[in-house]
């Protein structure tokens, strides 16, 4: 009997107890394809902040222990998931713990830039986070921002609207400087057969190559759909 030992996955994230988004979204997802996930919770929330009112505990100080320990035991991963650090002090334990993974060969690090959405920073994210997030973005081999979060890591203005694809070619071009060799520009507003759709614009440095790909609307907007992307990412590993 030819048993394979599954691929691991190092999956950084919020926890939310209720609603379906951050871990509770990535984890079923890595593990249906049969990827072992392996969360590192940055905050644990009774339910996503789409609601009124949610009860929050931050873990940043219990953060670089939990990454630490898992240091001690050599631990190896084939890929690391990164999303959601809801404080600047994180991004030095998370950067700390993907430059290991980097040097024991982890194959692929993909970076969600979460720090805003329809032109604007999230209330919680300061200049200072979005500058220590971007120190983030070189160690990546994939970065998935969304048009709000590539404008502020690039200092490009934003602007509401379609976006033509010169546009979005030279913002990927100012993100690739970065580092990332691949990039998933997400949920950009578009018109498909006349409905409002979805466009993400993938741009890849080596080889060359750029492309829309385009998703029809289903519906209002929802909560942890960006996860379905980006563990999808898993086929990278």
């Amino acid at each position: 009997m030819n048993l394979q030992i599954p691929k691991k996955a190092a999956v950084i994230n919020s926890f939310a107890g209720y609603g379906r988004c951050s871990l509770t979204e990535a984890l079923p997802i890595l593990s249906a394809m049969r990827v072992q996930a392996c969360p590192v919770p940055t905050a644990v929330f009774s339910n996503h902040t789409g609601f009124a009112a949610f009860a929050c505990q931050d873990l940043t100080a219990f953060l670089p222990s939990y990454l630490e320990q898992w240091k001690q035991l050599n631990l190896t991963f084939d890929g690391v998931l990164c999303g959601f650090l809801g404080q600047a002090e994180q991004i030095l334990s998370v950067s700390s713990f993907l430059s290991d993974q980097k040097s024991r060969g982890c194959q692929t690090i993909l970076v969600d830039p979460v720090m805003g959405d329809h032109g604007k920073p999230y209330r919680t994210i300061t200049p200072k986070h979005c500058q220590k997030l971007r120190s983030l973005i070189p160690l990546a081999d994939i970065i998935t921002p969304n048009i709000t979060e590539a404008c502020l890591l690039t200092d490009t203005p934003w602007k509401d609207g379609f976006w033509n694809e010169s546009e979005l070619s030279e913002l990927c071009q100012r993100l690739h400087k970065l580092g990332p060799s691949k990039i998933v520009i997400t949920g950009l507003p578009c018109l498909i057969h006349g409905k409002e759709g979805f466009e993400n614009y993938l741009s890849c440095k080596e080889p060359f190559s750029q492309r829309a790909c385009l998703t029809p609307s289903a519906g209002p907007s929802r909560h942890g759909t960006c996860l379905l992307y980006t563990s999808d990412a898993a086929d990278e590993l």
